[in-house]
């Protein structure tokens, strides 16, 4: 159990780092930006369907079978995400700010942030209580998908007037919500029988929402047949990625 935890605190620590990334992309310009962003959301949107399929929901079918329960806890999770973005009215963003592409609610995006980045805690956490392997599965699917978004988020706190400095300080301040979730995912899931099976698959839920939902609907924004062709086989390197990773062996 003590290894579960320095795994699980140690990945929402590599997660936090992420909100730095957009300090990274100050020197690029965003077309350029714009046109390497489209392929890592591709690859983000493989990563999250094959963590989902590949290693959350196998393992909670080896556990308890695939019941009408586990059914109704991946829709929960597919319904949580649909009614955060109704009701927050946030949306993942994955793109900079442009003149084309701006965003007034800065606030806003912050307080869907952090009930984003709580949820990834709950999910790292509800993985590690399943297996080391998950969990890192499941931290590289999260932090695949931190990285676009964070970028897009950055950019849209420097859109409202923030400086750099302070953009970066909220996104680091808002990103340790995940540690929040990581904490009680494993204070509650190790004491309450039962808790994991719902857990489990309701991250699976959350991840099929923002790769099916969020992720692939940008990339259909491409409509080019080469860099068309390019996301599918980012996308399919996405998948193949998590399913490399069940031969990977973690102590």
């Amino acid at each position: 159990m003590e290894n579960i935890w320095l795994y699980a605190l140690g990945s929402v620590g590599l997660v936090s780092l992420v909100s730095f990334v957009g300090v990274l992309t100050l020197s690029i310009k965003s077309k350029s930006l714009e046109s390497v962003l489209i392929y890592m959301i591709s690859f983000s949107a493989g990563a999250l369907f094959g963590d989902a399929f590949f290693h959350l929901l196998p393992e909670v079918v080896e556990q308890v079978g695939f019941s009408q329960a586990v059914s109704f806890y991946i829709l929960a999770g597919i319904m949580f995400s649909l009614i955060v973005e109704k009701v927050i009215h946030w949306r993942h963003c994955h793109h900079p700010t442009t003149d084309s592409h701006q965003h007034p609610f800065a606030l806003m995006n912050l307080v869907g942030d952090a009930v984003h980045n709580f949820l990834d805690g709950l999910i790292i956490g509800a993985a590690y209580l399943i297996s080391i392997p998950v969990g890192i599965a499941t931290t590289v699917a999260v932090i695949l998908h931190e990285i676009p978004q964070e970028i897009g988020d950055f950019g849209v706190l420097l859109h409202a007037g923030y400086s750099k400095k302070k953009a970066l300080f909220l996104n680091f301040v808002i990103s340790l919500f995940a540690l929040m979730g990581v904490l009680i995912a494993l204070l509650i899931g190790s004491n309450v029988e039962g808790l994991v099976v719902f857990l489990v698959p309701f991250a699976a839920g959350n991840f099929i929402y923002i790769a099916g939902a969020d992720l692939i609907p940008e990339m259909h924004a491409q409509t080019a047949t080469s860099k068309a062709f390019v996301q599918f086989i980012t996308f399919a390197l996405g998948v193949g990625a998590m399913y490399l990773l069940l031969f990977v062996e973690f102590v």
